[in-house]
């Protein structure tokens, strides 16, 4: 099964993703700082732009969504500002390309989608 992978950070997700048997085709992140590790690591080139930017025909056809968004906003160490917090908007992005694409499946790596 062909996967995207968001707010993919150096990759951990895609490595255990790829042990399984999956094929990561697209990787988006625009943390700077993940951008060399991840190319040493990772046979794809990892799009850069941020995810309020990117539209859905920019990413391949896939079957499912892997992700760790950042979940600051919707925790005791943020505050829980939730939807009110410019990170808690990313999920806003992150669900419109999902449901744009029409995933079939989604695993969300480290953030709970309460409050969405």
């Amino acid at each position: 099964m062909k996967v995207a992978s968001f707010f993919s950070g150096i990759g951990g997700l895609e490595l255990g993703f790829e042990k399984a048997g999956f094929e990561i085709i697209f990787a988006n992140d625009n943390w700077k700082g993940c951008h060399e590790t991840y190319t040493k690591n990772h046979s794809i080139k990892i799009n850069k732009k941020s995810i309020e930017d990117l539209e859905s025909n920019e990413i391949p056809k896939v079957d499912g969504f892997i992700g760790g968004p950042p979940c600051q906003s919707w925790s005791l160490a943020g505050s829980m500002k939730g939807r009110n917090d410019s990170r808690g908007q990313l999920l806003k992005h992150y669900h419109r390309l999902i449901n744009e694409k029409k995933a079939k499946f989604l695993f969300n790596g480290k953030c709970a989608w309460d409050g969405m």
